[in-house]
């Protein structure tokens, strides 16, 4: 169970500070326990059943997101080359929902390719590809940012002086 002020990464919201835990009678029903959040990149709150099925899981560590960022040039770039946009589609999805920083973290690296080999070769880049990167990025940044205690801004700034690329 997780505790007030502790930031956890929830389903596909992203990083959300607890704001608390209190118990809930629902008509008719037991009590249940319920956690409040508040996404700490997005506006409004979450009210959300302590026992519940929604992915929950505290955000990384410090150490764990400097490691991370440093594994990222040795992470491989295969890009998917799906033509068929739901098959495409999906295949990132499944990505995104493992919450697992360092899938979501290959996986903006391998768009990233994608994106430059299509603008160097002359062809547009594919609105399925600049989606899902936009929401791995923002998910990947969101938890880095947490964990490095940096603004969200801060964080690709951070990311290219660490790893010694041109800012």
């Amino acid at each position: 169970m997780y505790s007030e002020g502790e930031l956890i990464v929830y389903g596909g919201t992203g990083v959300c500070r607890v704001v608390s835990v209190a118990e809930r009678r629902q008509p008719g029903g037991e009590p249940r326990r319920y956690y409040q959040l508040k996404p700490l990149y997005q506006s409004g709150t979450i009210s959300v059943p302590v026992d519940g099925k929604a992915f929950m899981r505290p955000v990384i560590s410090r150490g764990e997101a400097e490691a991370l960022i440093d594994a990222l040039p040795g992470m491989g770039s295969a890009c998917v080359h799906e033509r068929n946009f739901t098959q495409l589609a999906a295949h990132y999805q499944q990505l995104l929902a493992s919450h697992d920083c360092a899938e979501i973290a290959g996986l903006v690296v391998s768009i990233r390719a994608k994106k430059r080999a299509a603008e160097s070769a002359g062809r547009r880049f594919g609105q399925i590809d600049a989606r899902f990167m936009k929401r791995a990025e923002t998910l990947l940044y969101g938890e880095l940012s947490a964990a490095l205690g940096i603004a969200y801004d801060e964080v690709e700034p951070y990311i290219a002086k660490r790893l010694g690329l041109p800012g």
